[in-house]
């Protein structure tokens, strides 16, 4: 193993496919001499985690964090483990990748991307705080870093209406229960809010006004959105004299904002499970594989890797209960790769099935009026037209990847489609899975998003996309990846893997591909919440 350098020490670009990419890689230092200097914390050492702990958490993103609270508020020791890195916080340091021109620091463990505007870029292969993962006809985007998706989302937690909850969930979870106790629950820990009137009407928020106008145009009446921001964070932005860095105010969020302007789990249910006593979260601990021992206990074979890719150590854990928390792609994979080896050969035919994109769609208009240099990453507002083939709601959504406002008006479109589901794939000669989504499957949500940018776009005299370089509607990625262990079929329904008592699936995979045509993250969060007192109620 190499254990060297890990442990010696403690203007827009072009907006078309095919035009020059740009670069962004190290040249007078080597990647890591460049990274070990812009960000020393992530090259500290790691201390290995203990060969045994009651519970065992993998992933610290919403279910995972919220697991590890719980359990430690119960008494009980466990180890969290979480394949990306632990980045500090530091409102002045450049500590992320910008958006506008990505580096390592981005992208977990690539060199290039092609942005959903089209725009190329390639850089040094480094742990970045956004895993990209290209699968056929669609790409994945999901947190890699310790504090998960919290990291890396636009903050947005909103609750489902009813009747579509109602109908993912059926019988498996009480919508009452959910809306009276685990979604106030959620929004209490996390201190979600709207964006205030102040910050509004401030010169980054004018694409949100216009946003809105737009809307209203075309008869859509916008509502605010509820967010995790840290609304005195984000003004001090502004308050040029407390030298904080420019971050949600300029655009920043799909890597992170270091000055803590996003209230991520780092600063609220990771933080207090660790200052518990009762967890420990280890980063750039990659799980590769789960089993279990004649005894009963759980095992865990895990990679120790450096941020820049390097294997350091190989281990195996094990532990009494075991919650998978990696996220849709990775607890799926997980489960799925033990069933076809027959390390876990008792689950059941579901694992692997009922994946979904929460029906994601970037959606663009062009040649509207710019009001303010920047937009500001934090969204202000929503609308939802039920009246569609498939219902859509458009989120207010910064230009992703523009670095000064030049009258492009994005939004965020999710359209609840209970159809399209696709399902993971074992290869037995190179032991991966392999995701089958069909080529086109979010054509339904398209065509609906069309209907509803176009007749919004008539109505305010903009234009659909910017003709020849963005599309105006664009699905050929998914930040919202759902399902494939999903609740009341591989799981009962509180996340109990059948086949196996002590085994628990705790965030996305457990959904079956839609949280209703919002954002997934409140909804996965509450049900953590849910399952997670059941278990230690009755389990533990």
């Amino acid at each position: 193993m190499k254990r060297r350098s890990f442990l010696k020490s403690t203007g827009v670009a072009a907006a078309a496919t095919g035009l020059p990419v740009v670069s962004n890689t190290a040249s007078a230092h080597t990647p890591e001499e460049k990274y070990r200097e812009k960000v020393p914390e992530l090259f500290e050492p790691v201390a290995k985690p203990p060969t045994y702990t009651p519970a065992l958490v993998i992933g610290s993103g919403f279910g995972g964090a919220i697991s590890a609270y719980r359990l430690a508020q119960a008494g009980i020791e466990t180890t969290v483990l979480e394949r990306g890195c632990r980045w500090p916080q530091d409102p002045r340091r450049d500590i992320h990748s910008n958006d506008f021109a990505p580096d390592g620091r981005a992208y977990w463990h690539r060199t290039d991307i092609t942005q959903v505007t089209g725009i190329p870029f390639n850089f040094d292969k480094f742990g970045g705080i956004l895993d990209v993962t290209d699968y056929d006809h669609i790409s994945v985007w999901r947190g890699a870093c310790v504090g998960g998706g919290s990291k890396v989302f636009t903050g947005v937690l909103i609750q489902p209406e009813r009747e579509y909850f109602e109908e993912i969930f059926q019988d498996n979870v009480d919508f009452d229960e959910m809306n009276n106790t685990f979604y106030p629950r959620v929004r209490e820990m996390l201190r979600v809010s709207p964006l205030p009137s102040d910050l509004y009407w401030k010169s980054a928020w004018g694409h949100s006004r216009v946003w809105d106008s737009h809307a209203r145009s075309a008869g859509y009446t916008p509502e605010s959105i509820d967010g995790i921001w840290n609304w005195d964070v984000v003004r001090d932005e502004y308050r040029w004299w407390r030298g904080n860095r420019r971050s949600a105010t300029v655009g920043e969020s799909n890597h992170g904002n270091a000055n803590g302007a996003k209230f991520d789990l780092t600063q609220n249910y990771l933080k207090y499970a660790e200052d518990s006593g009762y967890t420990s979260v280890y980063s750039g601990t990659q799980v590769k594989g789960v089993s279990r021992d004649s005894s009963g206990n759980y095992l865990v074979q895990v990679e120790q890797i450096d941020p820049m890719g390097e294997v350091i150590d190989e281990y195996t854990l094990s532990c009494g209960k075991l919650f998978m928390a990696a996220g849709s792609i990775g607890t799926t994979e997980l489960l799925l790769r033990a069933r076809e080896r027959g390390d876990l050969p008792d689950l059941n035919e579901h694992v692997g099935e009922g994946w979904g994109t929460n029906g994601d769609a970037a959606v663009v208009r062009t040649m509207a009026p710019s009001l303010g240099v920047t937009q500001a990453s934090p969204s202000a507002s929503k609308i939802h037209d039920a009246s569609l083939d498939v219902p859509v709601t458009l989120e207010n959504w910064y230009a992703l990847h523009v670095p000064v406002n030049v009258g492009v008006i994005g939004s965020l479109g999710m359209g609840f489609d209970m159809k399209n589901r696709a399902r993971f794939e074992y290869n037995e000669q190179t032991d991966s899975c392999t995701l089958l989504w069909p080529e086109n499957g979010n054509n339904d949500v398209v065509e609906s998003a069309r209907e509803m940018n176009n007749k919004i776009a008539a109505a305010s005299w903009s234009v659909p996309g910017l003709p020849g370089l963005i599309p105006d509607v664009n699905a050929s990625f998914t930040a919202h990846p759902l399902g494939g262990v999903v609740l009341g079929k591989a799981t009962d329904a509180y996340g109990r893997v059948h086949g196996y008592d002590g085994l628990y699936v705790m965030d996305g995979a457990m959904v079956n591909g839609s949280t209703g045509a919002v954002n997934p993250a409140l909804t996965i969060s509450a049900l953590a919440e849910r399952n997670i007192e059941k278990i230690i109620l009755e389990d533990l």
